[in-house]
């Protein structure tokens, strides 16, 4: 049983840092990349983070160089440290888990696994 557990949105201004967290428990190993994507209202779902199962992590390119994905195994946990937040970057953020890199997803895809989400709103 798959457990995504979102922690960490608020509200911030332009220009902040905020990380978000995910617990997990239950991934197994055919659902070994772990990311995070975001909806905005009216917008396409986009995968923004990945780290995948080779060790290394992907960005989509509205984030290179401003977000930074992190998971530590032993915690159980996946992070997205989140720094010059942008008025764009407003949106529902949601942990994910799949068999493939989150952020070369189709919008339409369904992802294996997702949590809750948690809101981040950058003013």
């Amino acid at each position: 049983h798959v457990q995504l557990v979102e922690s960490g949105g608020g509200s911030v201004q332009a220009g902040e840092s905020l990380r978000l967290s995910c617990g997990f428990s239950g991934v197994t190993n055919s659902r070994r990349c772990m990311g995070w994507l975001r909806q905005a209202p009216g917008k396409e779902r986009e995968g923004v983070a990945s780290a995948n199962s080779d060790g290394s992590a992907s960005y989509a390119d509205s984030v290179k160089g401003r977000f930074t994905i992190s998971r530590d195994n032993g915690k159980r946990t996946l992070y997205l440290q989140m720094s010059s937040l942008k008025p764009e970057d407003t949106a529902t953020y949601y942990c994910a888990a799949d068999a493939l890199d989150l952020t070369s997803l189709n919008p339409l895809y369904p992802v294996g696994f997702r949590g809750q989400g948690t809101q981040v709103t950058v003013s």
